[in-house]
């Protein structure tokens, strides 16, 4: 079965996590209107979209308001509709809002093109821009509460230790 999800305005689209640093879970969920939608992601998913979200931003006027911060709080049950794959990012200056369009994991041939294109999921968030801020300022927070780096490596250290290559 196809999941699609379209939110032309959502009460929330955050991103979280469970389990402990180093082996935590990353998900995405958008909310609107009592339906929800929570996808499995990695880490730098959900910093590449930080980041370009920021790059849109930073041509555009500031947000005027924010939602509340009991909005980045995920869910339960969270149970993800699939695994993302590919994003693509947008701006629809008509709405003054940011498109995040999100899409599942499918499996390529050898051309590397999109086996089955019909049967992934996809999910169409549309953001303001104070929502679209307050997510890339939620989503510093949760990306760096992982595994602190090694002061001589800089490479992330496990809760019980680590074998640094610098002092070895």
């Amino acid at each position: 079965m196809t999941v699609f999800y379209e939110f032309d305005e959502v009460d929330a689209f955050t991103v979280g996590t469970q389990g402990r640093p180093g082996e935590r879970t990353f998900y995405l969920q958008a909310r609107a209107d009592g339906q929800r939608v929570t996808l499995k992601c990695e880490k730098q998913q959900a910093a590449a979209i930080v980041e370009y979200l920021r790059k849109v931003l930073s041509d555009l006027p500031p947000a005027e308001d924010k939602p509340l911060p009991s909005a980045f709080d995920l869910v339960e049950p969270i149970d993800a509709a699939f695994v993302l794959g590919p994003v693509g990012l947008g701006y629809d200056r008509a709405s003054d809002r940011l498109l995040i369009q999100l899409e599942e994991v499918g499996e390529v041939d050898e051309e590397g093109e999109f086996i089955d294109d019909d049967s992934r999921g996809h999910v169409r968030v549309f953001v303001n821009r104070g929502q679209a801020m307050a997510f890339c300022d939620h989503a510093d927070v949760v990306i760096q509460a992982g595994r602190p780096p090694c002061t001589w490596c800089s490479n992330p250290m496990d809760p019980d230790g680590h074998a640094c290559p610098r002092m070895n």
